[in-house]
């Protein structure tokens, strides 16, 4: 199995027979080296949203199309954009080539960009857990600290965690931690949502240095992490 960061919160996951783009944001992202995109989506499978934000789902549509691949996102937003979409809700899971993803709760918000007529509602901000390869990924999607994530650290039992922790739209460093602390085993922790802006956070050390014994990987860019 391998996990690879597109900056940002977008990462290609290859697990099972699937290759995941979760929230694909390529295009504008200045954590991405453009001349790379179609490294970045080749032989992908299907691409999976969180939730409707632009740092998140503008490219979607545009990847879709592109590989004719589905896009599994809350029912929303399938409604909103029709064909090429796998709608499903929290708590649903859906078998993607062998890889069962699970929506789960997130606390956040969602709309889609209508330019000049102003953001619409896109349903329920999410997480994933993705099961597969003997492994149990926990997507965290934009969040803070939730009372959900004791249950689903409980049920799911995630080794990895993929967490948002940038702070200003999420959680923080130190908030992360305390939720990984707290709710969660896992064995691996890999940041995202961070560095993007000068808003965000820069640097993961905090975040490592909070959790002792958990293999806190820095991601780079387009650099696969194996599992």
């Amino acid at each position: 199995m391998q996990i690879t960061w597109l900056g940002h919160s977008g990462f290609r996951i290859e697990i099972e027979d699937a290759v995941l783009l979760i929230d694909p944001w390529l295009t504008g992202n200045p954590s991405f080296p453009q001349e790379r995109r179609a490294e970045a989506i080749d032989g992908a499978t299907h691409i999976c949203l969180t939730h409707g934000h632009g740092d998140h789902a503008s490219d979607a549509r545009k990847i879709g199309a592109e590989l004719d691949i589905p896009i599994a996102c809350i029912h929303e937003i399938a409604e909103i954009w029709g064909d090429g979409t796998l709608g499903f809700g929290k708590g649903g899971t859906l078998d993607l080539n062998g890889a069962k993803v699970t929506m789960v709760n997130a606390t956040h918000s969602s709309s889609l960009d209508f330019g000049d007529s102003g953001p619409r509602y896109a349903g329920g901000e999410a997480g994933f857990m993705i099961a597969g390869d003997s492994h149990v990924i926990y997507v965290s999607g934009d969040t803070d600290i939730m009372a959900d994530m004791d249950w689903m650290g409980d049920y799911h039992k995630p080794d990895i965690g993929i967490l948002a922790c940038g702070g200003h739209f999420t959680m923080d460093m130190d908030r992360a931690a305390y939720a990984a602390k707290r709710y969660f085993d896992f064995k691996t922790v890999i940041p995202c949502h961070f560095g993007t802006f000068d808003l965000l956070a820069q640097s993961v050390e905090p975040l490592a240095a909070a959790l002792p014994g958990v293999d806190v990987r820095t991601p780079k860019v387009l650099e696969p992490m194996t599992f």
